[in-house]
């Protein structure tokens, strides 16, 4: 039997799932991606300065034995075990992470209301959770929820807490009994209770090093940018002129814009497409001459004046991301097509965030700027908004019906880290082959 004709869409973490699940069945897909490199959001770039940068923060702390074992193989088996530092800033204060743990050495006024809230929300009568916003009132207590979770959510998700769901979640935000919250405001010390407590990355050439052991298992066609999907004759189309079939499609394109290239896509699906809500991010990554910038692999910025939402310092990593004795800190900045659209060039952010990283005293006045890159990426976060879960059960519907398979972050639309994106990849290449062997 000639081997079937199955088409990857994409070539990150998802893609390579995908390619890894197929290779165990003897099948090389075929693997297209508009960029001229292959990893998508998994890729790293090292500049000339010396300074490598991941796409965006990207740590691997799966617990899973099996993906533990195929990315530290990817490596040959070269990579740092680290125990993450997460930290906080709010007007001046450094807590830990996460705040509501830590509230030891914030303003006295703040602390007491905190906890007085916090009692008076646990004696209150319990109420339905509508969104989000009524999740952090009744796990925090109104003067926590407001002054932290609420502010980063306008900054990260670019809406309200009231117009999110809570599907999100599950482990990301820990909901603390009171006497944590008590013991964390009296003393400097607390639990570690972050859903990360160690992580694993590659000692060379960043996180894009993981997917080496898979790179060789598909067919790849960069510089390969979608234009059109013909469902009912299986063609392709893409904007540099070739046309290729297909017998069986995965896609990690983005929803909205894979509905957008199927000919004949109904009005209804279209529109559905059009509320589904994503982040768009500027990363703003800077080289310094200095490597002792934070005891914090990353930082929460809760201010709304700060322009930068979350800080990574890449050198702290691996001692191969930054050049001897200097440091590095990739800052990100948010907006929204759906909520707060980005206009002008990622490049008019450097200065900002640099003047903002003198503000918090993260750089100092005679620190030398050795390097400084910005980027857009248009797909970041999936938003979580009210209008999600009823537009992406059209959209997916409609691709079931096509025989379509989705996955990753922006085929599934869901707030999903490596390993579940490496595993959605392999799980879209099961359906497909289950699918195959229906058909035959």
């Amino acid at each position: 039997m000639p081997s079937p004709n199955v088409v990857v869409l994409g070539t990150g973490m998802a893609g390579f799932g995908a390619a890894h699940r197929l290779h165990a069945e003897g099948i090389a897909p075929v693997m297209y991606d508009k960029n001229s490199y292959h990893g998508g959001h998994t890729a790293s770039f090292r500049f000339e300065s010396g300074f490598l940068f991941d796409v965006g923060p990207h740590i691997s702390f799966t617990k899973d034995p099996r993906i533990q074992e195929l990315f530290a193989e990817s490596v040959d088996q070269q990579f740092e075990t680290i125990q993450i530092s997460l930290n906080n800033y709010w007007r001046g204060y450094w807590p830990k992470h996460p705040a509501q743990l830590h509230l030891h050495g914030m303003p006295d006024d703040l602390i007491v209301k905190v906890i007085s809230d916090f009692v008076e929300e646990r004696q209150a009568p319990e109420r339905p959770i509508k969104n989000y916003a009524d999740w952090l009132l009744a796990s925090f207590g109104r003067t926590f929820a407001e002054q932290f979770p609420m502010q980063y959510t306008r900054k990260y998700h670019l809406t309200t807490a009231e117009n999110m769901s809570i599907d999100w979640l599950g482990p990301r935000i820990y909901r603390p009994s009171l006497e944590e919250v008590l013991r964390g405001a009296i003393s400097p010390s607390s639990p570690h209770v972050h859903y990360i407590t160690h992580f694993r990355y590659p000692k060379n050439g960043g996180f894009e090093s993981y997917l080496k052991k898979f790179v060789p298992l598909g067919n790849l066609k960069l510089n390969h940018e979608l234009a059109s999907i013909d469902p009912r004759t299986r063609e392709l189309t893409f904007s540099n002129g070739l046309v290729t079939h297909y017998d069986s499609l995965i896609s990690s394109v983005a929803l909205p814009d894979l509905i957008q290239m199927i000919q004949g896509a109904p009005k209804e699906v279209l529109d559905a497409a059009g509320r589904l809500a994503c982040s768009t991010v500027v990363l703003v990554n800077i080289g310094v001459n200095r490597e002792n910038l934070s005891n914090a692999h990353m930082t929460y910025f809760y201010d709304e004046d700060i322009c930068f939402t979350r800080l990574g310092f890449p050198h702290m990593l691996s001692a191969t991301n930054a050049p001897a004795g200097t440091g590095s800190i990739q800052a990100e900045v948010y907006f929204s097509e759906k909520y707060k659209p980005f206009t002008g060039s990622p490049e008019d952010l450097i200065e900002p965030v640099i003047t903002d990283l003198r503000r918090c005293g993260l750089l100092r006045d005679d620190d030398k700027i050795l390097c400084r890159k910005a980027m857009k990426l248009r797909y970041a976060n999936i938003i979580f908004d009210l209008d999600r879960a009823a537009a992406l059960k059209t959209v997916h519907g409609y691709l079931d019906e096509l025989g379509i398979a989705y996955c990753g972050r922006y085929g599934e639309w869901g707030y999903m880290w490596t390993d579940e994106s490496f595993k959605s990849g392999e799980q879209a290449a099961e359906r497909t082959l289950s699918a195959a062997a229906c058909r035959s």
